[in-house]
């Protein structure tokens, strides 16, 4: 399952809000992004204190996200991690208030999904491939699926309509945000 999230050709987001651990951590290490809640957030990989060991990506998935040694911190010592903690080691991408948390997330959610499916798609595989690959090989994937993407008639409108409408500019680059929403909010598959 928790492989099945993270090669999904979607984004998936981890809004975490209380106490996460064991499977639920490796459930939530296997999305693509995790957000957590400043003073309600707690993770932990309990297992080894328990006399068994993560078994559900949990010894593969924290040492990536955090480094060896903070992932035997966690694992061999059963700790908590805070929001906090987690955000400085990389466990979170963001610790936000709890009251800005869902907003946060809802809106980084709805920009994703503004982007054309198949752009999401191939960019999740190709950051992947900097996981599985050695770097000569996902460098020439990652040329091949920007050229697959580039032969999309939609992202060729949508350079077309990037460029006419000055994102090459200064001005265009000062209002990138505002200029990326205006060609998402006429999504076309």
């Amino acid at each position: 399952m928790c492989e099945a999230f993270r090669t999904m050709p979607k984004a998936t987001i981890a809004e975490l809000a209380g106490r996460v651990g064991g499977g639920g951590n490796e459930l939530a290490m296997s999305c693509d992004m995790r957000f957590g809640a400043l003073d309600h957030t707690i993770i932990n990989q309990m297992e080894v204190p328990l006399g068994i060991l993560p078994g559900g990506t949990g010894t593969q998935r924290l040492p990536q996200l955090v480094g060896r040694g903070r992932a035997m911190e966690m694992i061999l010592g059963g700790i908590d991690v805070d929001a906090v903690e987690a955000e400085q080691w990389g466990l979170l991408n963001r610790a936000l208030p709890v009251d800005e948390l869902s907003a946060f997330v809802d809106r980084l959610a709805a920009r994703i999904a503004s982007h054309p499916r198949q752009a999401v798609a191939l960019a999740k595989q190709s950051v992947l491939n900097a996981e599985s690959m050695p770097l000569p090989e996902a460098l020439a994937e990652e040329v091949f699926l920007f050229q697959h993407t580039t032969r999309n008639p939609d992202a060729r409108r949508r350079m077309k309509q990037f460029l006419e409408s000055g994102g090459q500019t200064r001005d265009g680059e000062r209002d990138l945000n505002r200029l990326l929403e205006r060609l998402g909010s006429d999504r076309v598959e």
